[in-house]
């Protein structure tokens, strides 16, 4: 396993983005618990991503300029719903004073869509691992699992990290109602403008 690779997964999970904002969101609104949840959601959506670039997917979607739309305007779609959900205060991702009862399955399945709703996820994992994999490695789809695994493996323990953050400030943000409307605001304006980014998204 090369430092670089290691750094350069650790850079790309680390950078804010959909699975980040949607942990953060859970740690504030639901506390610790549903921040690693949330967290296991987001790694196991890279999961048809990894399948899809060992078994040779990724080919066709980065060649069928129509494949690549459709998955992308359902991205856009749900990031919007999302934006939605968290501007109306429903949801996973509202931000409330009072814990309630919220589904863990609900919680994972929510962030295994936002992973696996996201086309470019798919090209890094396209231009990504094969920079690591040797051309006449005999065992590269071995290797290409394990990295797969590994940036996995990243993915839970930074998301996971920022989660517990954010619900170690949980307290701070619920006993103040201002904070946790402009909170709601600034959640539902991320994922509207993640989702305005990946629709101008190029193939």
């Amino acid at each position: 396993m090369s430092i670089a690779f290691l750094v350069t997964a650790l850079i790309m999970v680390a950078t804010p983005g959909t699975g980040v904002v949607y942990t953060l969101s859970a740690g504030l609104s639901r506390g610790r618990r549903a921040s690693v949840v949330a967290a296991i959601g987001c790694t196991l959506g890279i999961v048809p991503h990894m399948m899809a670039t060992v078994t040779g997917l990724t080919a066709l979607l980065h060649t069928s300029a129509l494949a690549f739309q459709v998955l992308k305007y359902l991205g856009v779609t749900y990031l919007l719903y999302m934006a939605w959900a968290a501007l109306k205060d429903k949801g996973t991702i509202a931000v409330e004073g009072e814990t309630e009862p919220h589904p863990a399955t609900r919680v994972i399945v929510s962030g295994i869509l936002i992973n696996v709703l996201n086309p470019k996820l798919t090209m890094f994992f396209f231009a990504f691992l094969p920079q690591f994999v040797s051309a006449g490695e005999p065992d590269s789809l071995l290797r290409m699992v394990e990295l797969s695994a590994v940036f996995m493996l990243i993915t839970f323990v930074v998301f996971t990290a920022y989660g517990i953050f954010a619900a170690s400030v949980r307290n701070h943000v619920t006993s103040r109602p201002r904070v946790m409307t402009w909170m709601g605001r600034a959640f539902a304006g991320s994922f509207l403008a993640l989702g305005v980014k990946l629709a101008f998204a190029d193939q």
